[in-house]
């Protein structure tokens, strides 16, 4: 699922208050958790294991493969 820059920007912002936990957590359970070749299947399994919606577990897995890219380029 691919969202507007805007909607996936506000699924960002309500992350922590929709699931209690905070960007960061949920990056360290994506590290932790098994190992997908697509981010669809790291969103369902995200949604599925963790009784996400699943427009937020995308967002989640979206974010994270945004920064995990910046970090190795800048490396």
């Amino acid at each position: 699922m691919i969202h507007s820059p805007e909607t996936h920007k506000n699924l960002l912002a309500r992350i922590p208050r929709v699931t209690g936990s905070d960007l960061r957590e949920w990056f360290s359970r994506l590290e932790s958790g098994p190992s997908f070749m697509r981010c669809g299947e790291w969103a369902t399994w995200l949604a599925d294991e963790h009784d996400l919606p699943h427009a937020y577990a995308a967002a989640i897995v979206h974010e994270y493969e945004v920064r995990r890219r910046t970090r190795l380029n800048s490396a």
